[in-house]
């Protein structure tokens, strides 16, 4: 990703204004701490250290500006902050939309959704639109017992 993915603006622009990169070596410390066997590993961590995504192997731009969101928006999940959680998830929906990170962002909106409101019909609502959207996804799979709501 040295040579493709980190270089690119928009990826240099996104970790920079979001983000505190911190690249360790694959045999040290570090890397064992986190359980790191494959590079390149790429863990996003909330401000106290706690993990909320791991992505293994290569990324292109397109695919990890979206997948490290994702991963921001899943340390908002993880603590609660759902609606900072659904901001984060709406940016991959609006710009990233047909990512690989999206039909998880989707899922993860209709969820934080719920947790707000403890409105069933949000669940509905996105087991219908991931059915629409994503209809090959594995999260049109998991949402699929919201459809019987």
């Amino acid at each position: 990703m040295g040579a493709v993915s980190y270089p690119n603006s928009t990826v240099t622009d996104f970790v920079t204004s979001r983000m505190v990169p911190l690249q360790v070596a694959a045999d040290g410390q570090v890397a064992k701490d986190f359980r790191v066997v494959w590079t390149p590993t790429i863990v996003v961590l909330d401000h106290y250290g706690n993990e909320h995504q791991r992505t293994l192997g290569f990324l292109p731009p397109e695919e990890l500006v979206p997948s490290l969101l994702l991963g921001v928006g899943k340390a908002d999940f993880n603590n609660g902050d759902y609606n900072d959680a659904i901001l984060r998830f709406n940016e991959i929906l609006s710009g990233h939309k047909n990512s690989a990170a999206a039909p998880e962002a989707l899922y993860l909106t209709g969820v934080c959704r719920y947790k707000t409101t403890h409105n069933a019909s949000n669940l509905k609502e996105t087991f219908q639109r991931l059915s629409a959207e994503y209809p090959d996804s594995e999260w049109v799979k998991r949402a699929s017992p919201y459809n019987l709501l």
